[in-house]
């Protein structure tokens, strides 16, 4: 596709925005608060469609997160504070800068260099942590992994898998040593405390098995929940209920589901 079909569909979709907002009750009627849960929404729309790995619905879902883009910027001109093009300028202008090695005269030798360079230059641009730039409002298992991934572009990280395993061993061990405190005020928070850091160290190791601890939870979410429907309608054809069960009954259902999945 030519940079002119690009820009065609890209002026197309500013002057339906421009449209839509001078005509439409709806759209005259948003502002930057309003919207900021429907872009939310919409994000957690797209990662949906990238775990089922559904190109068609990526595209979609890609679309109504850049008409909220455009939407955005439609509003930050009416109040005279930017326009789409500083947007647009402005991730160009970054990522020129942040990129020395395509840009630039720096020599880089792998993907770790390249990240360490980019949270560099981020401290020059006037950040005082490393830290800085990870969204407070981002869910817990996602901040976590950032924190991580950012602490150890300045050397913050343990040299092999088999410590981080141990550093597990010893948060479980703390978990366990949590609860059998004795049942008095402040034993709860202590608790979720130790359960906190268990949680944390094993999104650590998930991180040296290159694996994504979101994607992975996701996964195991779909799986319960694919399997807990057909447990529902199981006990239905035998004309029961979930809830005038008992967990042995469920469970040998349950494990027959398993079953039938593996094979």
């Amino acid at each position: 596709m030519s940079i002119n079909n690009y820009q065609s569909s890209f002026e197309r979709l500013v002057s339906i925005m421009d449209e839509l907002r001078e005509k439409c009750p709806w759209d005259k009627k948003q502002t930057i608060e309003s919207l900021r849960s429907l872009t939310i929404e919409e994000t957690f729309e797209l990662a949906d469609a990238i775990t089922e790995g559904n190109f068609s619905l990526i595209k979609e879902e890609l679309g109504d997160l850049l008409l909220h883009i455009v939407f955005y910027s439609k509003i930050g001109s009416e109040k005279a504070q930017f326009e789409l093009n500083d947007v647009i300028e402005g991730i160009c202008n970054k990522l020129v800068h942040r990129h020395p090695h395509i840009y630039g005269d720096v020599v880089v030798n792998s993907e770790e260099d390249v990240k360490r360079n980019w949270e560099q230059l981020k401290l020059k641009e006037g950040k005082t942590s490393v830290l800085q730039g990870v969204p407070r409002s981002l869910p817990a298992t996602i901040k976590a992994l950032r924190l991580q991934e950012k602490a150890k572009q300045v050397g913050f990280e343990w040299d092999h898998r088999e410590q981080v395993w141990d550093k597990v061993q010893e948060e479980l061990g703390e978990l366990k040593e949590a609860i059998a405190l004795p049942d008095k005020e402040g034993r709860q928070e202590k608790i979720e405390e130790e359960f906190g850091d268990l949680v944390f160290s094993l999104i650590n190791y998930a991180r040296f098995l290159k694996i994504d601890p979101e994607t992975a939870l996701e996964r195991t979410n779909k799986k319960f929940i694919h399997r807990f429907t057909l447990l529902e309608k199981e006990a239905a054809l035998a004309g029961r209920s979930l809830s005038d069960m008992t967990l042995p009954e469920m469970d040998a259902i349950w494990n027959q589901i398993k079953q039938r999945s593996a094979s």
